[in-house]
């Protein structure tokens, strides 16, 4: 689909929510079982993705931010959001997290994890803070040329929630070039295995934050994944990331 058709497409774009219920969380978890991701086609608008990334710059909506090269992480830099966290990003919290419970209850069912999920998102944050995990974790990414980011799981304590999503807030082409969203799966026994997800802007990504399961000859088992992103060759790139447990 051209830039001008998806513009067209998105001027009319029903309120989040709407775009929400609309999922068919059905092909998405056979997609997210075959190749340990799912994207979400033109979820935000040209305006939305704008708006999130022109936030980078202001220090209100942030309680912290990274600079990826002081710690090893890669190159570039990312805030994490503050509560109360601006309405588009709570909405996409909020909104997502039914569907993606749903499937983190039958992959830890199928892992053999005791561990299983509320159906809200509130529900599931009252879990996180009698953990003591209180600060929130969605992120807004910036990349400049040159940056990168590290191979990497979204682990920040005790309580994990398996699932996050990212969503591409710049154009391929226009904005930037190279800067993929990259996935690695290490299988038992096995060499890792790679998968590049192509994304515009507005589009999302449904990844796991640390493993899934994978049926087998004898049966499912557990493999790690890692999640990253690829050298830019020019220009800036911005991400939001939407994590659903909170960090200590």
């Amino acid at each position: 689909m051209s830039a001008s058709a998806r513009l067209k497409r998105t001027e009319r774009a029903p309120s989040i929510e709407a775009r929400l219920e609309s999922l068919d969380w059905t092909s998405l978890a056979s997609e997210l079982d075959a190749r340990g991701c799912a994207s979400l086609s033109a979820m935000l608008t040209p305006d939305e993705c704008s708006t999130l990334a022109g936030l980078y710059a202001a220090e209100a909506p942030f309680r912290s931010r990274v600079v990826m090269s002081r710690h090893g992480f890669g190159r570039g830099e990312y805030k994490y959001f503050a509560y109360p966290l601006p309405d588009l990003v709570a909405r996409l919290r909020h909104g997502l997290y039914p569907g993606l419970s749903a499937i983190a209850n039958r992959w830890n069912e199928a892992m053999r994890i005791d561990t299983r999920y509320p159906e809200t998102h509130e529900v599931y944050l009252q879990r996180c803070h009698q953990a003591e995990q209180l600060r929130p974790t969605p992120l807004l990414l910036q990349y400049g040329e040159g940056d990168y980011n590290c191979l990497h799981q979204d682990l920040y304590g005790d309580e994990v929630f398996p699932l996050q999503v990212a969503f591409l807030l710049s154009e391929p082409e226009r904005d930037f070039t190279g800067g993929e969203f990259v996935l690695t799966e290490q299988r038992p026994r096995m060499q890792s295995r790679a998968e590049v997800v192509p994304l515009r802007q507005g589009d999302g990504v449904i990844f796991p934050v640390h493993h899934r399961p994978v049926q087998g000859t004898r049966g499912t088992y557990r493999v790690n994944m890692r999640h990253g992103v690829s050298r830019l060759r020019s220009g800036h790139r911005h991400t939001v990331g939407i994590i659903f447990h909170d960090a200590r």
